[in-house]
């Protein structure tokens, strides 16, 4: 019977971000998520650190908060940021016209966009496709969201909130006077149905927030526009390539970590299907086809898989597609929209915006509870970004290298003292045994997918293929059961294939034939997939 200040539901990065800013405030905060962090839209885009150029003509409100907020996350989350820089290229069936209604637009919302000859063009990207005829240098970067996300409810808890993954809201429970006082929940751990009572309730459920809306009596009509994207197994850009046009498919090319991909389609989809999206052979095809426009050299890059997300937009009826909808910020206070007090809804904006998302929802909770504590998340640095170079120096190891690209100072936390610790689990990504212990032991994992989101173990070119073994291994350790893991590596394996099996050709295909050998025939694996799924119904809804 805890009593919170505020319980917020969505383990998204909007979520995290208001768990963060109400923790830094002082708020007794309670966090809940129906399966991991990360497990929406966040963990479903492109990781695009937007200048906010893509939005400049169509979205001038959206453009301006987009650079806002660009230029702060270089500065608080210097661990999650690669500045890699962008250009919008034209290319010779594009309209060099719109170029110039372009560079004023973006210069209007406070963007620096500056046009340069192609050939410098060309020396900045050499991936570049050179029948460029014209080109914008802007400022755009790439942002990882699992990290971004996860050290925001890390974050989080180091300043008292309390997080629960695998917890889905099912009601909301109401006093005398129709006021919200809590949720009930289901735990997807121990199959318990669980209360928990706040003064105020945010929800932060994205695309699903309609949803949660709806049980509380409440109407947020959502706009499902699932977006399809394609993974390359090499980084051939080291610059974000956009194409300077009218927002379409595929038309932009961004960089991260190892790999590169391309986004995104728009594509309008029932409430019902957000939980099962998938990307099409259709949709693979149009994006490679359209990949290939603007760094040829793709043409001979393998792809490793396809995902799909799922926008949180505002629904708007005179707009089939979803394009020219805002992604502007919707921050709607149920007591004086719908007579429902102790209920928010934090909506709409982008991963880009995802601070200023947060900081408009707390300030709405202060607000509501007398709190008087401004918001400090704008210059306050992000868990793992205060000390970042001096963390680098210690880095000495190909393997804490890798590991202080993706957790920064964090890595003192890192065991590295033996052999064992030091031993890689995953070659392709460089991830240490001691990384994934301290992804388990401190980022709350408790699956494979889990260690996934906060390693990147599993997201290189063998897509699990040896990693996912050892992985189970270290979890069965961690947890002292080792049949749970083995039913947790055939699901991982599962979800893997899922994301192959839209681009299965060439290379691809060997790969998942070599993994299905390995697991199917050598391991017996799938009949451990085959024998729980319906004991555990949560990992196949949650894949």
């Amino acid at each position: 019977m805890k009593h919170y200040d505020v319980i917020i539901i969505g383990g998204g990065i909007t979520g995290a971000g208001c768990a963060r800013d109400c923790a830094l405030r002082g708020l007794k905060v309670l966090l809940l998520e129906r399966f991991d962090l990360t497990n929406g839209a966040t963990g479903r885009n492109h990781g695009l650190l937007h200048s906010g150029a893509r939005y400049a003509v169509t979205d001038a409100e959206a453009a301006a908060e987009c650079i806002r907020e660009n230029m702060t996350l270089r500065k608080i989350a210097a661990h999650c940021v690669e500045e890699t820089e962008g250009l919008f290229i034209t290319l010779p069936e594009d309209d060099l016209n719109y170029q110039k209604k372009f560079i004023e637009s973006c210069r209007n919302a406070g963007i620096n966009a500056e046009a340069i000859d192609p050939k410098d063009a060309i020396r900045m990207e050499p991936s570049v496709n050179p029948s460029l005829i014209g080109a914008v240098k802007v400022p755009d970067g790439a942002v990882d969201p699992f990290r971004l996300t996860i050290y925001n409810a890390y974050d989080a808890q180091l300043h008292g909130a309390e997080v629960l993954t695998y917890h889905e809201v099912t009601s909301f429970i109401k006093d005398d006077s129709g006021r919200i006082v809590g949720v009930k929940a289901l735990s997807h751990i121990d199959k318990k149905e669980k209360e928990f009572y706040a003064t105020i309730t945010v929800n932060a459920g994205g695309i699903w927030g309609s949803l949660l809306a709806k049980k509380a009596g409440a109407t947020v009509n959502m706009f499902p526009a699932k977006g399809a994207l394609l993974i390359f197994g090499h980084r051939v850009n080291n610059v974000v390539i956009n194409r300077c046009r009218k927002p379409a498919d595929a038309d932009i090319l961004v960089p991260g970590d190892t790999i590169c991909l391309i986004g995104t389609t728009s594509t309008r989809i029932p409430i019902e299907e957000c939980d099962h999206v998938r990307v099409t052979p259709e949709e693979a095809d149009l994006l490679y086809n359209e990949s290939i426009k603007l760094a040829p050299s793709l043409a001979q890059t393998r792809i490793l898989r396809g995902y799909a997300g799922v926008r949180p937009l505002v629904a708007s009826d005179d707009d089939p597609s979803g394009r020219s909808i805002s992604r502007g910020i919707v921050c709607l206070d149920h007591e004086t929209r719908d007579g429902i007090p102790g209920l928010i809804t934090i909506t709409g904006g982008k991963l880009m915006t995802y601070r200023l998302m947060a900081e408009m929802a707390t300030d709405m909770v202060c607000q509501k509870l007398g709190n008087t504590q401004k918001c400090t998340t704008a210059t306050t640095p992000l868990v793992g970004s205060e000390s970042i170079k001096d963390s680098a120096k210690k880095a000495d190891r190909s393997s804490q290298k890798a590991a202080w690209g993706r957790h920064g100072s964090n890595i003192s936390q890192i065991a590295h003292d033996n052999a064992f610790d030091n031993a890689l689990a995953c070659e392709c990504e460089v991830v240490s045994v001691g990384e994934v212990n301290y992804s388990i032991d401190k980022l709350g994992a408790k699956n494979i997918v889990n260690v996934r989101r906060r390693t990147r173990l599993g997201m290189g070119t063998c897509q699990g293929e040896v990693c996912a073994c050892r992985a189970a291994g270290l979890i069965a350790k961690a947890n002292g059961c080792a049949d749970k893991a083995k039913e947790d590596l055939a699901s991982f394996l599962q979800e893997r294939w899922k994301g192959m099996y839209p681009v299965t050709w060439g290379n691809t295909v060997r790969e998942a034939q070599f993994t299905s050998y390995i697991y199917q025939g050598l391991c017996g694996v799938d009949a451990y997939y085959k024998n729980n799924q319906d004991e555990h119904p949560v990992l196949e809804k949650e894949k």
